[in-house]
């Protein structure tokens, strides 16, 4: 890495990014933590008041490090004492005698807490949210995570991270595999991290998935699993039909360097092969390169494309050179490929979007020659990033070829979409998910109601609704997307529909000034759920009902509790009744679940 990078530490707005990087853990990453300490807990300790311990989920904290030294000096010394509860259907597979291949990676006796290092043999017990297989140290109790870990998966894996309360690890070899394990289709799909579970059959997956939703809504929402009523709450997860090819865009990086998988048994550090890549970035690294040919979440005519352009790029003759992240030199940044649908014939529609260092249209042009002929592409454009950073946003724009959108058809409206706009990554289930926002809001259909739709994006759910009511008033913090949240609405002929930029964290006493009382809210938040000052406010506005649209189980769990039992500590009283819970498959073979909820005024 050059000097200049490392320079950067001393630059304000390298330490508002690290300070954002860190609040964005503790919001985002610390609550599925909680959670894995709280099965743990609650498995050892069934009679205690688990649920309190949730510092970052926002509940009231106990003395955490006396209850988990409590679990370790608990455990049984046997193996299977107090194994955590696996998901229905999913059983634990009984230890076999170990195999004369397993032998060849012998783990080491394990000790109270592992070292880095370490190899043991472990037993997958459950998933937890984000896909980590969660386990526990034979004799000690001791909890750790292990990446491609399934449940009932008897493995070696060994230490190679400890985070005080628990351990990471990485598995080196199988030694019983769970009996829903199947072969993965993909034959990246062990290294590129995107499809992390597709070695587990999918069946077992929204089982899983399901399952994880259930446990955070009772153990950090505080809705009793116990209660009569929970079952008619929480409803099954819905899956997805299409379980391949459903991505309508997928983003691929220009590396210097291949980047080669390392053999995990053999302790070697990852290799890095001469010859340019075009791929996927390996998990956890900015600057390693997975070279990939195809990728079976994105459509056929993305492919297609993709196919094309692997088989030309490299050619010296064209000149085209990859970015290198260390010395900021090079062209090529990233490879964009997004998928619509032609209005009048639904034929899928491509849009190609590279991402260069800077403006040279005449390198581009003979690889523009030959997508453009393929009879799918009608947009190819240019994004210019000339910055160190390797965002695929570009500061400037420039069209190629064809034209500068292409569109997408969502709930009888039609969407025009961009390089850089936010879209739904899945239109089949978006379809889905829509329905059961719309069937959620309960509209009365006669034209009276008042929408608020907060975290709007391009406002594809309140203009799918504005049909059928008075006003939808959207609130976003994103430019663009209001940008293409009004043009949609000009688009479709929709009127009734206001978009209004602003932070909606950083709400003033003012805020709901320029809007009447609403009859719905929609809350569609990312993945730090709501901040306290907005929940607060829903508190005081008391809107017959809400409608929550979450992509974190996590934060979603948390901000319900607030809004249904509210927070003693801060005299702030929850006054909505839950009434449903749907789980959303959107992204098969991913950790990712969506949820969509009914809360109604007390």
């Amino acid at each position: 890495m050059s000097s200049d990078l490392f320079n950067l530490h001393h630059d304000r707005n390298y330490r508002r990014r690290h300070i954002f990087l860190h609040q964005n853990f503790q919001q985002d990453l610390m609550p599925a933590i909680c959670l894995i300490e709280f099965l743990v807990f609650s498995v050892t300790c069934p009679g205690s008041m688990a649920v309190a311990a949730f510092p970052s989920c926002g509940a009231r904290r106990l003395n955490a490090r006396p209850w988990l030294h409590a679990i370790r000096a608990s455990a049984s010394p046997s193996p299977s004492a107090s194994p955590l509860p696996p998901p229905p259907e999913i059983d634990a597979v009984a230890a076999p005698p170990r195999s004369d291949s397993a032998a060849a990676v012998a783990p080491t006796p394990p000790s109270f807490f592992p070292k880095r290092g370490q190899t043991l043999e472990l037993v997958c017990e459950s998933l937890a949210f984000k896909g980590k297989g969660v386990c526990k140290v034979a004799d000690t109790g001791f909890v750790v995570m292990c990446d491609r870990a399934l449940p009932g998966e008897r493995f070696l894996g060994r230490v190679s991270r400890k985070k005080g309360s628990y351990a990471e690890v990485t598995k080196l070899k199988t030694i019983t595999p769970h009996r829903d394990a199947v072969e993965a289709p993909c034959q990246y799909a062990s290294y590129c991290g995107g499809c992390k579970t597709q070695n587990l059959s999918y069946e077992a997956q929204v089982r899983a998935k399901e399952q994880q939703v259930r446990d955070l809504i009772a153990h950090v929402g505080k809705f009793s699993d116990k209660d009569p009523d929970f079952d008619a709450i929480f409803k099954p997860i819905i899956p997805c039909d299409l379980q391949f090819r459903y991505r309508n865009k997928m983003e691929f990086s220009f590396g210097a360097e291949r980047w080669m998988p390392r053999d995990v048994s053999s302790g070697k550090e990852d290799q890095m092969e001469s010859g340019y890549a075009l791929g996927l970035h390996a998990p956890g690294f900015f600057d390693k390169v997975l070279h990939v040919d195809k990728c079976l979440l994105q459509t056929e005519a993305a492919n297609k494309v993709l196919a094309v352009i692997q088989d030309s790029w490299r050619d010296p003759k064209l000149g085209l050179s990859p970015y290198n992240v260390h010395t900021h030199a090079g062209f090529l940044k990233h490879l964009m490929l997004r998928t619509g649908r032609d209005v009048n014939t639904s034929n899928p529609e491509v849009m190609v979007n590279f991402v260069t260092s800077s403006y040279e249209p005449n390198l581009l042009k003979p690889l523009v020659d030959k997508i453009s002929a393929i009879p799918e592409v009608v947009s190819v454009m240019n994004n210019v990033n000339a910055s160190v950073g390797n965002t695929s946003v570009g500061e400037e724009e420039y069209t190629l070829h064809g034209k500068s959108t292409i569109t997408e058809m969502l709930r009888g409206l039609t969407f025009q979409i961009s390089a850089n706009s936010f879209f739904q990554t899945n239109s089949h289930q978006a379809e889905v998910l829509y329905k059961l926002i719309e069937d959620c809001a309960g509209l009365r259909g006669d034209g009276s109601e008042i929408v608020l739709d907060l975290f709007c994006g391009t406002g594809s759910i309140g203009l799918s609704l504005a049909r059928r009511v008075r006003h939808v008033y959207g609130y976003e913090v994103v430019a663009e997307a209001i940008s293409d949240a009004r043009r949609n609405a000009k688009f479709n002929g929709i009127h009734n529909a206001t978009f209004v930029q602003g932070d909606l964290n950083k709400i003033s006493d003012s805020f709901g000034n320029d809007f009447p009382k609403p009859d719905v809210v929609i809350s569609d938040p990312n993945r730090p759920g709501m901040h306290m000052k907005l929940i607060k406010y829903l508190l005081e506005l008391q809107a017959p009902r809400i409608v929550y649209v979450s992509c974190n189980p996590s934060t979603l769990a948390r901000d319900l509790d607030y809004l249904c039992h509210g927070l003693a500590g801060k005299g702030i009283r929850g006054c909505y009744h839950l009434r449903s819970v749907q789980p959303v498959d959107m992204f098969p073979h991913t950790p990712h679940i969506e949820c969509v909820c009914l809360l109604e005024l007390c």
